[in-house]
């Protein structure tokens, strides 16, 4: 098993899955090095939400590109028929719904194995996966440190090197906000890239997306091209595309227009993330990319002002629909303090005034698609931040605002959720890490579906300062 490990240290997913076709290592022999490896730091980071180590024992590899590859699902309005979906509350109970998710299903039909779902905050409504029903998710970098949300499980078991990728979702960031927390690679796609059904139509009013975080941009890709595509009676569909993403990380990058913001009002960056930005900055000027300082045409505050009015109505109707589902109104104790301030100031906002907020974001992304004529992508920090200490996040008191929220969880995530709002590809690349070991991503919006020019740009950037052999202490390889 020892020699396993080792493999498991030293390969990303297609690796690994080669070795199990040339027979180098049996896919049981990988699945139970993971299982090991779960077990070993599950305990210290609390990533895992349910293990499914006996249907994945009983499960058969198909001969997909990652056949025998074991990976976790996000508890998160991703179902998988043998999994329970607590969607990171109480008030879900043991609700097994019985069927894949489309993407989910996609996944299989790639070769992966499941050996469990991975923690989530309730509803995915923050920046720290920390929930009453399975308390804090820790960071293996430093476990007094928070591993990101809303994908922070997921991310949490890849920077422990427990498997190469995991599935994940994004709404406001939760994909790339993990990502930097935990030194991996996030690449949220373009809106309509990728398939919601058959349970949602669109998450957040149109916000949300699902895709992966991994030690690799080659298993990003590969799993992007396996997994994309608009599914039957999707509301959204994003442009075709010239070659597959694996493809891209192959293609030399041309030279790009790099428009860098490195902080934003009323928000600034801290010095360890102004220095994770330039840092990014001076290596694609070293690549020959053209890197210009400039500001995102945006007022920050209205902007999040506005997207609380989206969550906050959809997170009210998502509880009322369960409720409905499970035949019993969802009591307000049942719900976490942040889920019933969202609910109490935004739930019941008029018609008028989400439809103004829709009306908003639309016309933020015309805003962006203009300013992206003069420019190929745009850099900025994914975090102004470091990665913040357990608590810091975790909204506990009853007493504040809507408003407090907005200026709790967006001065440290300013940039992210613009690009869910205006539907372009982003990314968050692993450039960067403080003087005490933690992680700080770059990160990178391309225009609307051009995933294309953007894994280029990270292959090139992993080339030519790779990432991969960076590992916490807390390592299952150790």
């Amino acid at each position: 098993m020892k020699d396993i490990h080792n493999l498991v240290d030293t390969h990303d997913g297609i690796g690994l899955a080669e070795l199990v076709k040339k027979g180098d290592i049996k896919s049981t022999e990988l699945l139970e090095c993971c299982i090991e490896r779960a077990e070993k730091v599950n305990p210290e980071i609390n990533a895992i939400a349910e293990k499914l180590y006996d249907s994945a024992r009983q499960a058969t590899p198909n001969d997909g590109l990652f056949s025998g590859v074991p990976t976790f699902v996000k508890d998160l309005f991703a179902p998988v028929a043998e999994a329970r979906m607590t969607n990171g509350s109480h008030a879900l109970g043991e609700a097994r719904p019985g069927m894949d998710d489309n993407l989910v299903s996609r996944l299989r039909k790639t070769g992966c194995t499941f050996i469990g779902t991975s923690t989530a905050p309730e509803f995915g409504a923050s920046y720290t996966t920390e929930s009453t029903r399975f308390g804090p998710t820790r960071n293996p970098w430093n476990t007094d440190h928070s591993c990101g949300g809303s994908s922070g499980g997921s991310a949490a078991l890849v920077a422990a090197r427990v498997v190469p990728f995991t599935h994940a979702n994004d709404g406001g960031g939760s994909i790339r906000v993990p990502s930097s927390c935990c030194g991996l690679f996030g690449m949220k796609p373009s809106r309509g890239r990728m398939p919601n059904g058959p349970l949602v139509g669109e998450g957040w009013g149109g916000f949300g997306t699902a895709h992966a975080i991994s030690l690799s941009v080659r298993d990003s890709a590969a799993l992007m091209d396996l997994t994309a595509g608009m599914d039957l009676g999707a509301p959204y569909a994003s442009p075709g595309q010239s070659m597959s993403f694996l493809e891209a990380t192959k293609t030399p990058v041309r030279p790009l227009r790099i428009a860098l913001v490195e902080s934003m009002d009323p928000w600034p960056s801290s010095p360890e993330s102004l220095a994770a930005v330039r840092h990014a900055a001076k290596l694609c000027e070293s690549l020959g990319h053209k890197v210009t300082q400039t500001v995102l045409p945006v007022d920050l505050y209205q902007f999040f002002d506005q997207c609380f009015d989206i969550i906050g109505t959809n997170t009210k109707n998502y509880v009322e629909l369960l409720g409905e589902m499970r035949g019993k109104p969802v009591s307000l104790e049942e719900l976490q303090v942040h889920t019933r301030i969202m609910i109490r100031e935004k739930g019941d906002i008029g018609a008028i005034q989400y439809v103004r907020a829709i009306e908003s974001m639309h016309a933020l992304g015309r805003n962006f698609a203009n300013y992206m004529s003069d420019y190929d992508v745009i850099l900025t920090p994914t975090l102004a931040k470091p990665p913040v200490l357990i608590g810091t996040l975790d909204v506990m008191d009853e007493s504040k605002s809507a408003d407090d929220m907005i200026q709790n969880y967006h001065s440290y995530s300013p940039y992210t959720c613009l690009f869910n709002a205006t539907g372009q590809p982003a990314m968050s690349v692993p450039l960067y890490w403080t003087e005490h070991g933690l992680p700080i991503g770059a990160h990178f919006a391309g225009r609307f579906g051009d995933e294309e020019t953007l894994f280029s740009l990270a292959a090139q950037l992993e080339a030519a300062q790779p990432w991969f052999n960076n590992r916490p202490k807390l390592s299952a390889c150790l």
